[in-house]
């Protein structure tokens, strides 16, 4: 069963000459694959579900449904949890900039977008508050403040940590997207 939200498309690696690959444009798509880190506590999630489940069977065998019931939500909050974190990041489509976050997306379709662009500025370690000096790729918007632009990705966030090669190759694509874009 193929999982797109797990794996980018293909057609950006595949395709080094063509510097935007993409067969749909209107198609929201990632132009990167999910890192370790964010892989790796979706797994954990999904471990403790799937143990939670167990458990949520042992309660209908030997206790009450109501129990069984209140056990087996709180696995497919795990679950649902799981999925989210696996969706978590930038996407990009002809249509604009979506910047998923775990409780809420923002959209910004290419006409608000002035610039999107690679800053040297603190950033969190995967989204904890400790702060070092790293990269930001930053959107900023036409006609808004440039006070402070949200980071869409950092060189330290769950996708880039410890893979500054693959930071640089998504910036460079959701730049060349915005570029392209943004002159249409």
């Amino acid at each position: 069963m193929p999982l797109p939200f797990l794996t980018a498309d293909r057609a950006f690696e595949a395709a080094d000459d063509v510097p935007l690959p993409h067969d749909d444009r209107d198609r929201w798509r990632r132009p990167y694959r999910p890192g370790p880190w964010r892989v790796g506590a979706a797994a954990l999630a999904l471990l403790l579900a799937s143990f939670v489940l167990f458990a949520a069977v042992i309660i209908a065998a030997t206790a009450s449904v109501a129990s069984a019931g209140a056990v087996f939500g709180i696995a497919l909050v795990l679950i649902g949890c799981a999925l989210r974190l696996l969706r978590v990041g930038v996407w990009v489509s002809g249509r604009g900039l979506r910047h998923v976050g775990f409780l809420g997306t923002r959209t910004a379709p290419w006409e608000q977008v002035a610039a999107v662009r690679t800053v040297q500025q603190p950033v969190r370690v995967l989204g904890l508050p400790r702060t070092v000096q790293g990269q930001a790729l930053v959107l900023v918007r036409r006609g808004r403040a440039a006070d402070s632009p949200p980071a869409l990705l950092t060189t330290h966030n769950a996708d880039f940590l410890g893979r500054s090669e693959a930071f640089d190759r998504a910036a460079d694509t959701i730049e060349a997207w915005a570029e392209e874009h943004g002159r249409g």
